[in-house]
């Protein structure tokens, strides 16, 4: 399995540290409001990474932080005239609707930064004696020039940063050096606080994630993962004070995913073109949404648009139709073993080439193609008669690969006395056309589509299925 380093930039072998686990901490939401379609593509990207890593018999220790205590919270908590943990809380509990919406599957942890308070202070305390930080009038900060390879993950070189002073460097006279961050800040009135050695203050945003990985997971991990716009200064700085203050390599491999475009712009608040997943899902379901983030490889930026998504929506149906008519076939194909001429090896080349797309650093939009020409192959190759032996081979092929990729692609076996009216109307009509009453058997079909009901006659019997509204 192959798989993009951004700290070597080239794709490598994956070998985890320990046989057939793996150890993997992915940059969760700062939750001061619903989580927008950029937030959603490394949740989705992810996931994905962790069910295809699950599906080859890993055992997955995923760890996704929130981010409970920040500047954007503070300020929104004031402007609501409430309090820092009453805005966390309630958009934490917004991004789980959105999150199970889109089908991801929760993490092993779920850290939160205001509950990892004592690890923090101990983390930066360990850098002050190491010398690796120092204090200046209650903010303590890391000395980047006491960490040699800084500039490593981002490949940006310390002293141009210096000279250029970056637009992500903040700046600050009482640095010893333009690049250094901060790891500790004292309290200001109408922010939440907490006591340390140097004073009663917060965190800043970088020493938490370095924190809440090593609790969970340890000193060194085999995937750390998020969007391309963490990677400097936020995994920069996390390498930096996490190696310095532990001695040992902090992540093997560190996966981003690239940025979304709306309508081919940049996606902002200024520009009007800023949606939340939850404004999309009021539009797309959810799973299209999901399908959508997957249709492109995840390093790549990938456009949104509504052309797109209603794409997306079709190619997503056609995957679940071929689900529903399988399932069909299963229930009223008649043949327990398979047919000469069946052969499973037919199908299984499918499953290759969907493990070779995603073996390729995590390609679901070659697994797609994978996905989809397993389906070409079940619709083209059933017309003609299959055994229920064989249907079931090809429907248990589906829903694995599926499954990987998140996807849901057969509806709950729906039950009560609408449906059994379905079913006694239906049974009503074939009987009428077996007598060829062909007017009462159209006058039924009439009534079903009324229900919003839509029949299709097959070989194996009449499937039914809900129109769509």
């Amino acid at each position: 399995m192959k798989v993009y380093n951004t700290l070597s930039r080239k794709k490598e072998e994956f070998i985890p540290l320990q046989e057939g686990k793996v150890k993997m901490y992915v940059c969760g939401p700062t939750v001061y409001n619903y989580i927008h379609i950029g937030n959603a593509r490394p949740y989705v990207t992810f996931d994905t990474v962790r069910r295809y890593l699950e599906y080859k018999g890993y055992e997955v220790t995923y760890v996704q932080n929130f981010t409970d205590v920040d500047d954007k919270i503070i300020k929104k908590a004031n402007d609501e005239h409430t309090t820092m943990e009453a805005i966390s809380e309630r958009y934490i509990k917004e991004c789980l609707i959105d999150a199970d919406g889109l089908n991801v599957k929760r993490a092993t942890y779920h850290p939160r930064v205001t509950q990892e308070m004592d690890h923090i202070i101990e983390m930066i305390d360990t850098l002050v004696k190491k010398g690796h930080a120092y204090e200046h009038e209650g903010t303590v900060y890391f000395d980047t020039k006491s960490f040699p390879e800084y500039g490593k993950l981002s490949k940006k070189n310390l002293d141009e940063l210096i000279a250029g002073a970056s637009d992500r460097v903040e700046i600050d006279d009482a640095k010893k050096n333009p690049t250094d961050f901060v790891l500790w800040k004292p309290y200001k009135p109408g922010e939440p606080k907490w006591a340390s050695p140097w004073g009663e203050g917060r965190p800043g945003w970088h020493i938490e994630c370095s924190v809440m990985a090593k609790q969970y997971l340890g000193d060194t991990i085999d995937i750390h993962a998020g969007g391309e716009d963490l990677i400097f200064p936020h995994h920069e700085n996390e390498i930096a004070q996490s190696e310095a203050a532990n001695g040992v390599p902090f992540a093997r491999y560190w996966l981003h995913n690239g940025f979304i475009t709306v309508n081919n712009e940049k996606m902002s608040k200024s520009a009007g073109n800023f949606f939340t997943v939850r404004e999309i899902a009021a539009q797309f379901p959810y799973e299209v949404i999901r399908f959508f983030l997957l249709n492109g490889q995840y390093r790549s930026p990938i456009n949104f648009s509504r052309e797109l998504m209603e794409s997306c929506q079709n190619g997503l149906e056609r995957i679940k139709n071929c689900a529903k008519d399988l399932q069909y076939y299963i229930e009223n194909a008649q043949g327990d073993t398979l047919a000469p001429g069946e052969d499973p090896a037919q199908i299984e080349a499918f499953r290759t080439q969907f493990e070779t797309a995603m073996e390729d650093d995590f390609n679901t939009a070659d697994a797609i193609t994978a996905v989809y020409d397993l389906v070409k192959f079940i619709n083209i190759h059933n017309k003609a008669g299959v055994t229920k032996a064989f249907a079931q081979k090809e429907m248990a092929l589906l829903l694995t690969l599926t499954d990987v990729l998140g996807m849901v692609v057969l509806p709950k076996e729906e039950e009560g006395e609408d449906v059994e009216k379905i079913k006694a109307l239906i049974e009503k009509r074939t009987q009428a056309k077996k007598a060829k009453d062909f007017a009462t058997a159209d006058a039924i079909r009439e009534q079903l589509a009324e229900m919003g009901i839509t029949i299709k006659d097959t070989r194996q019997g009449v499937q039914w299925f809900r129109s769509a509204k």
